[in-house]
């Protein structure tokens, strides 16, 4: 049978392509039971704010999955060459993780002990936030690596997982992705003293030809003390990381570099990265992590010459769907953006200016000084936002005041603003409405505004912190949704709507 030439081929897929986005049954739009009312309120079925058992990739993920549309949006040639990477971004608790149906992580991790955790990563970010921290000096004290008592983070649980490879052959890992950490570790073979349990076989460095020990003599092995909180210790001339989290996780081992790869043309030689011999903590069966901070040997400034610094992903709307992981930049036509400022205090993180907040249609009377007295971070592993007791007890009473037709539930932890919706298929939410300088806004998703313990405990998926000075924090619950973009070579963050669809 004759072939088709490839101009029918491409309008033929073209077709189908429109086809698919037009068919909300075929595809499982996310956000597709959420109707805006008005610019102030939206109409909430109950069931888009729970997760389902079964998981439902998002449209993109769906999209990467056909073989035609796999070369045109998973990878988009920029100028000419092909500078973007795109991993799929999963919830590591929901049904589209492998950890679900593992005994790796066989224990589950209630609401509770995520928003407990949650509060823990919060006040480790705070203390590395704090002035004082840089005149303590943290360090191995020899090569029996032992860790200080505190380090200054915590790993949290309601984090987000992708798959990378590693190695020569490549080996497929499945690391949480972290804006606020800087190192890329593993747990590596042979474990010298504790490894936690992990859905893929460890790796081991003596079956990759390509990897190699740094010496305790390289430039890269004294920059772990800015990346880690830690000095690093030597063990017959070869470089020790330690990385302690605030939940009292750790990891520790060798110091190393080998062939990271993303796609199978994205590959990335001597990639520096701990290699964990004694690793313990809340992981929830990970191989590690991967550091998407500011530092030199953080992921994004390792590959700044195939990236150029600019990374962006979409959270999905809860944990039964898939969101990404993009590196380079791209198409963000919808994206707006607001400068991403560096703060000596904690030159890894990414800094906002947070200007206002609306609810319902309406701007909050708080003083914008409010908001930069605090300061604010934008962080992909912290799971609830924190706002200054000010500005959070402003859009409480709003929102309570818009709210107060629905019964109360008991406060869920740090959550106070809880709802019980037991009798209700659908509920009118009023809108929020996030205000950055130099224009950028971000009107939430209503998956955005909630977080569900269950129907009978939905609570305003936001928190006050008791010093008015404490640092304001943008979480990954607020993020759900949005096409969230770094350019840290542009010292900018953008926010465009509908990301995952």
């Amino acid at each position: 049978m004759a072939t088709p030439p490839s101009s029918i081929i491409f309008f033929l897929n073209f077709f189908l392509y429109a086809a698919l986005l037009s068919s909300k049954t075929g595809l499982g739009f996310q956000g597709r039971q959420t109707a805006v009312l008005s610019p102030t309120l939206h109409n909430v079925h109950l069931s888009s704010l729970m997760p389902s058992s079964v998981c439902s990739p998002s449209p993109k993920a769906r999209l990467w999955a056909i073989p035609f549309f796999h070369l045109s949006f998973r990878r988009m040639p920029i100028n000419g060459e092909d500078k973007r990477a795109t991993l799929q971004v999963i919830h590591k608790h929901g049904p589209c993780s492998k950890f679900s149906q593992d005994k790796a992580s066989s224990t589950s991790t209630s609401h509770t002990q995520i928003l407990d955790q949650d509060e823990s990563r919060v006040a480790s970010i705070r203390s590395r936030l704090a002035k004082n921290l840089t005149n303590t000096d943290k360090s191995l004290t020899d090569s029996k690596t032992t860790l200080p008592a505190k380090s200054g983070k915590t790993i949290g649980t309601g984090n987000y997982i992708v798959t990378v490879g590693l190695g020569t052959p490549k080996r497929d890992l499945t690391f949480i992705f972290d804006t606020g950490s800087d190192l890329t570790w593993t747990q590596c073979e042979p474990c010298a003293r504790h490894c936690y349990d992990q859905i893929e076989t460890i790796f081991n460095p003596s079956m990759s030809k390509s990897y190699t020990n740094i010496s305790c003599s390289a430039d890269t092995c004294n920059e772990l003390k800015i990346a880690t909180g830690v000095s690093p210790a030597c063990s017959a001339s070869t470089c020790i990381y330690g990385i302690q989290y605030g939940d009292q996780s750790y990891s520790v081992g060798f110091f190393a570099q080998d062939l990271l790869s993303l796609t199978p043309t994205d590959e990335f030689e001597d990639f520096v990265f701990g290699c964990g011999q004694n690793n313990q903590g809340l992981f929830v069966g990970a191989a590690g992590l991967l550091g998407l901070g500011r530092n030199r040997l953080s992921f994004v400034s390792q590959t700044a010459g195939k990236y150029e610094k600019v990374f962006s992903y979409c959270l999905p709307s809860t944990s039964s769907s898939t969101g990404y992981l993009t590196f380079g930049s791209g198409d963000a036509k919808s994206v707006k953006y607001t400068p991403s400022l560096v703060n000596s205090r904690g030159p890894s993180f990414y800094f906002l200016n947070l200007i206002a907040i609306s609810v319902g249609g309406d701007k909050l009377s708080t003083p914008e000084s409010v908001f930069s007295t605090a300061g604010m971070v934008i962080d992909s592993g912290t799971v609830i936002s924190r706002l200054p007791p000010t500005a959070y007890s402003d859009m409480r009473t709003a929102f309570q005041n818009l709210m107060s037709k629905y019964p109360k539930a008991e406060a869920a932890s740090i959550l106070d603003t809880c709802y019980d919706f037991s009798k209700y298929d659908t509920v009118e939410v009023p809108t929020i409405r996030l205000y950055f300088s130099h224009g950028a806004e971000m009107d939430l998703d209503p998956t955005g505004i909630f977080y569900a313990m269950s129907k009978s405990q939905v609570c305003l998926a936001f928190a006050g912190n008791r010093d008015s000075t404490a640092i304001g924090i943008l979480g990954n619950v607020q993020q759900k949704t949005f096409d969230v973009v770094y350019d840290d070579a542009g010292g900018r963050v953008g926010f465009g709507p509908g990301g995952c669809k």
